[in-house]
């Protein structure tokens, strides 16, 4: 199985609140400090949580621009657990399915997210598919996952700088390299171009795998998924 050599960077909740501070007028940063105070402090009863309803008018309150970072904050700050991400993903808008991606990695310490992520790869929203491919999806992918989420970035014009840890994952993969190169191939027969992002993976796979090992399944060499 290829899985990244190192954990993904864990992004740190303290500086992006720092960050989006800085960006606030001072209304919006009043409503955001009251806000993750409410997600904070929830007692966690039945009744939808104050920060739930602060998650939803989000994007009204801080703009659009900032309002993806403000619900992982809240996210974040409310601990909110695999079904409660799920519930939010399955019944937001889209920006709030995005947020829900975004703040896996803060929120999901294992791989019990991952059917978000595979949900997500499957629609054709590239803002949410961005989104599908950060830290959480670098760390829990199985490899034909991951490989599909490169070739679902190229499919749909997302830019493979949103893919974390591209470049360590893709290293000395040669399947990846297959797929590449027969996707650039139907491209060429198709009359369309290439997108150079494809050329730059395929040149990330002829690297050497720094410090990756395959656990080989009994009785036989190393097999990879």
């Amino acid at each position: 199985m290829n899985h990244p050599t190192s954990a993904p960077p864990q992004p740190d909740p303290a500086a992006i609140r720092r960050t989006l501070a800085g960006q606030l007028d001072a209304d919006a940063r009043a409503w955001l400090d009251t806000a993750l105070t409410e997600a904070a402090e929830d007692p966690g009863t039945e009744r939808l949580p104050a920060w739930e309803r602060r998650f939803a008018e989000a994007g009204r309150v801080v703009g659009a621009d900032h309002a993806d970072t403000a619900r992982v904050l809240l996210l974040h700050a409310a601990g909110a657990g695999t079904a409660t991400l799920t519930r939010l993903y399955q019944e937001g808008s889209g920006a709030e399915r995005r947020a829900v991606l975004d703040a896996l990695a803060l929120t999901v310490a294992g791989p019990d997210a991952v059917g978000l992520v595979e949900d997500a790869l499957r629609a054709n929203d590239t803002g949410i598919v961005a989104a599908a491919v950060g830290p959480y999806a670098a760390r829990h992918l199985d490899a034909h996952a991951w490989r599909h989420a490169v070739l679902k970035c190229l499919f749909t014009g997302v830019p493979l700088t949103a893919v974390a840890q591209l470049a360590e994952r893709a290293a000395g993969d040669g399947e990846l390299d297959r797929m590449l190169a027969d996707f650039a191939a139907e491209r060429a027969a198709a009359g369309r171009a290439v997108p150079a992002d494809l050329t730059a993976a395929r040149a990330l796979t002829e690297a050497a795998p720094a410090g990756r090992t395959t656990t080989p399944p009994a009785g036989g060499g190393a097999k990879e998924n």
